[in-house]
C-alpha cells in the first residue's frame, strides 16, 4: 500500500507541475495559432483532473483500488497514439514524444501498484 501512495502522490504531483503552466502557454505552444482552443484547453482541463484522482487514489490506494485500471487508460491515452506517431513518422522526438514515454513508465508503475494493493485492508 506505501508503494501505492508514493507512486499516485508523485504522479498526481507532478502532473499538476507539469500541467497547469499549460493553460497560460498556448500562444507559446501553438504554432500557428490553434483554430480550435477548446480542444486544447479540454485535454488539460481534463488531465488535470486526472491529477486530482491520482492524489485521491494516494490517499486510501486499498480504497480506491477498483478506480486504478482506469488510470492505465488514462496513461495509454497519450503514451500510445504517440508512440504510434513517432513511428510512423509524424511526431518527431522532442518534448510531447518524452513526455509520452513518461506516461509510459507511470504505466508500468500504476499496474505494479494495483497489483500490490490488497483488495481490502
Amino acid at each position: 500500500m506505501r508503494f501505492a501512495r508514493w507512486v499516485y502522490g508523485i504522479s498526481g504531483i507532478y502532473g499538476l507541475l507539469i500541467l497547469v503552466p499549460g493553460f497560460f502557454l498556448i500562444s507559446q505552444v501553438a504554432a500557428p495559432p490553434i483554430d480550435h482552443p477548446e480542444f486544447y484547453y479540454g485535454f488539460y482541463g481534463t488531465a488535470l483532473a486526472w491529477q486530482i484522482a491520482f492524489l485521491v487514489i494516494a490517499s486510501s490506494p486499498v480504497r480506491w483500488r477498483a478506480l486504478m485500471p482506469v488510470t492505465f487508460v488514462e496513461k495509454l491515452g497519450f503514451f500510445v497514439p504517440c508512440l504510434w506517431l513517432h513511428l510512423h513518422g509524424q511526431l518527431p522526438l522532442g518534448g510531447p514524444f518524452y513526455g509520452s514515454l513518461l506516461d509510459g513508465v507511470w504505466l508500468v508503475l500504476f499496474i505494479i501498484a494495483w497489483l500490490k494493493t490488497p483488495r481490502t485492508a
